[in-house]
Parts: structure tokens; C-alpha cells; sequence
């Protein structure tokens, strides 16, 4: 089994990435589907959450609501370590209950927005980076999800910076250009994640 670990800043790509991936055969194990998973209605994740920050981040539907959360945690550095106190742990869980559901022989992709602010390049045996300026994150922002560029700025601001995430990478995709280059570095790079998985002990 080959693990890698994906990751990006908000807006970079890496979505679009996971799922080229996933349409060569990884298995990919997405970090924020899971996110979502483990604070849904009736989990124990979602009353932590409603004991921490209080019965207003409900949605009508007693589902959270994600934008209230995300307002409250990117704007409060503590509010933000408390929130991920509750939900990595239990995020942590269920990945490795994924990766032990993968056949042995699998390409595992991590999706990991945060795999460079936790420090955990090290439990994967290749990190993959998908790259872009930070002004195209913010058009992507404004565009796809109607973020103001006050909103785009800060989500940025709250991750890791794109020096930081470049060092921490072995192989970088460079997505500043066209959906078809950035589907052309991804095929590339299956064929070098193959290669590895069979070269390794």
C-alpha cells in the first residue's frame, strides 16, 4: 500500500485533483467529507460542537451550520483549536478505519487541507501539492463560492502559507493555468504514484 498525502490551499484545485486520482483507481480517503461525517445530526461530533459554541451554529434542520462555524472559528485563532479539538480526532478515526478497509496493493490519496498546519507530511509516503497564487484562490473563491475577497483573505490567512506547503511537498502540481494542464500533471503523476507503489518494500 502507497499512501499519499494531498493537499492545497483553499480554492487550489485539490478537489479536482482527488477525483482524477480516484477516477485512475486510489482510494481516496477525503479529510473534509469526513469532517462533515462526524458532526452530523445524531453524532456525538455534533453535540460536542453545540456544547462548545452553543445552540446558534444550528441550522432550522438541527444540522451545523458550517458558515456561522467557519465565520466564528477563522476569525478567533482559540475558537478555531477548540473546534479542531472535537472534529480531528474523531476525523482521525475514521480514516484509519478507511485505510484498513483498502486492499493491501491500493494507492491510497489523502485529501488533507491541513496536512502542513497538523505537521503530518511524516505518516505519508509521498505528499502531493497542488499549487497556486494566491490570487487565483481568491478569483476561484469569489467565483465558485460567492466569498467576498475580506471572506477569501481570511480563510487563506488561517492556512499555511504557500512557501510552507511547497517545502513540505514531493511532488507539486502546478494549477495557475488550464483545467486540461492540470488534468495532464495529475495523469503524469498516477503513472510516477504506480511506479512508486511497486519499487517500494
Amino acid at each position: 500500500m502507497l499512501k499519499a498525502g494531498l493537499t492545497g490551499g483553499i480554492g487550489s484545485g485539490k478537489s479536482e485533483v482527488a477525483a482524477r486520482l480516484a477516477a485512475h483507481g486510489a482510494v481516496v480517503i477525503d479529510a473534509d467529507r469526513i469532517a462533515r461525517e462526524v458532526v452530523e445530526p445524531g453524532t456525538p461530533g455534533l453535540d460536542a460542537v453545540v456544547a462548545e459554541f452553543g445552540p446558534e451554529v444550528l441550522l432550522p434542520d438541527g444540522s451545523m451550520d458550517r458558515e456561522k462555524v467557519g465565520e466564528i472559528v477563522f476569525a478567533d485563532a482559540d475558537r478555531r483549536k477548540a473546534l479542531n479539538a472535537i472534529v480531528h480526532p474523531l476525523v482521525g478515526e475514521r480514516m484509519q478505519e478507511l485505510m484498513d478497509a483498502a486492499p493491501a496493493d491500493a494507492i491510497v490519496v489523502y485529501d488533507v487541507p491541513l496536512l502542513v498546519e497538523n505537521d503530518l507530511a511524516s505518516f505519508y509516503d509521498v505528499v502531493i501539492v497542488v499549487d497556486a497564487p494566491v490570487e487565483t484562490q481568491i478569483e476561484r473563491l469569489a467565483t465558485h463560492r460567492g466569498m467576498t475577497r475580506e471572506a477569501a483573505e481570511a480563510r487563506i490567512a488561517a492556512q499555511a502559507t504557500r512557501a510552507a506547503r511547497r517545502a513540505a511537498a514531493d511532488h507539486i502540481l502546478d494549477n495557475s493555468g488550464t483545467l486540461h494542464s492540470l488534468h495532464t500533471q495529475t495523469d503524469t503523476l498516477w503513472q510516477t504514484l504506480q511506479t512508486h507503489a511497486t519499487t517500494s518494500p
